[in-house]
């Protein structure tokens, strides 16, 4: 019998330190509360979705859950006049929320996974993501794979996360909190892994949570300090990597905070 995954979300507090027990978030949990109409904000985010297509974003499927997923409920009241636009905006604890052209980006080569090489169009199965932030792209990413876990080691982001997607009632997606570098063993094996953060190369224990056929897209540093895009796919002869373009992202760190 199928062992029972965790429901939504997940809280893998007893790997969390004494230290940070009890400690009070800096980031507030509540949700964001926006008044935008929502006839603007789908007009506004029609033109976003357009201007990814003309900047070569192409899959279909990934054009859709970015028209469907409303940016602005994931962004501070300030910040939502900024909402779609492309680029980074600030979330709280040094973290930002990506461009909208870096998350259509990162899943649109996660849907180029071999798994699904003889069938276009259809959805990745389990993927996990490293870094869920405010848990924007965790909500896009639940348009496009059959199950999304998403792991985020700083509490407040955690919380917040919770609060941002409880809207949206996504019964695929199971938010955790711990330290994303040794994965998640219990959902495993993934056809996806994503993350949100670079460090000097992909940790194993990502590489052996992958299943043949998976694929692994996250930024890694490069010789000169720098950081680039970095596709892996695993086969049944073994993992074939591809550089790709530059991108900049937030270190990867292990623990929790």
């Amino acid at each position: 019998m199928a062992s029972q995954r965790p429901g939504f979300p997940v809280r893998l507090t007893p790997t969390a330190s004494a230290a940070t027990r009890g400690r009070t978030s800096a980031v507030p949990a509540k949700p964001l509360v926006h008044h935008t109409p929502s006839m603007a904000s789908d007009a506004v985010r029609a033109r976003m979705v357009q201007r990814l297509a003309a900047q070569g974003i192409a899959d279909a499927r990934v054009l859709r859950a970015m028209s469907t997923v409303e940016r602005h409920r994931f962004v501070d009241s300030a910040l939502i006049n900024q909402a779609y636009e492309d680029t980074s905006l600030p979330i709280g604890l040094g973290q930002t929320i990506s461009k909208p052209s870096v998350v259509a980006r990162m899943i649109e080569l996660l849907l180029g996974a071999p798994a699904l090489a003889s069938k276009p169009g259809d959805r990745l199965g389990r993927v996990l993501e490293i870094g869920t932030g405010c848990g924007y792209q965790a909500a896009v990413l639940s348009h496009v794979a059959a199950e999304v876990y998403s792991i985020e080691r700083l509490r407040g982001l955690h919380e917040r996360a919770r609060a941002n997607l409880r809207h949206f009632r996504l019964a695929t997606v199971h938010l955790l909190l711990g330290d994303g570098m040794v994965g998640y063993a219990k959902g495993a094996p993934y056809a996806g892994i994503i993350a949100a953060a670079g460090g000097d190369a992909v940790p194993e224990t990502w590489l052996a949570q992958l299943a043949v056929g998976g694929r692994i897209v996250a930024p890694t540093q490069t010789a000169t300090g720098g950081q680039s895009l970095v596709v892996i796919d695993k086969t049944a002869r073994g993992f074939e990597r591809r550089v790709l373009e530059a991108v900049h992202f937030v270190p990867l760190k292990s623990g929790i905070a």
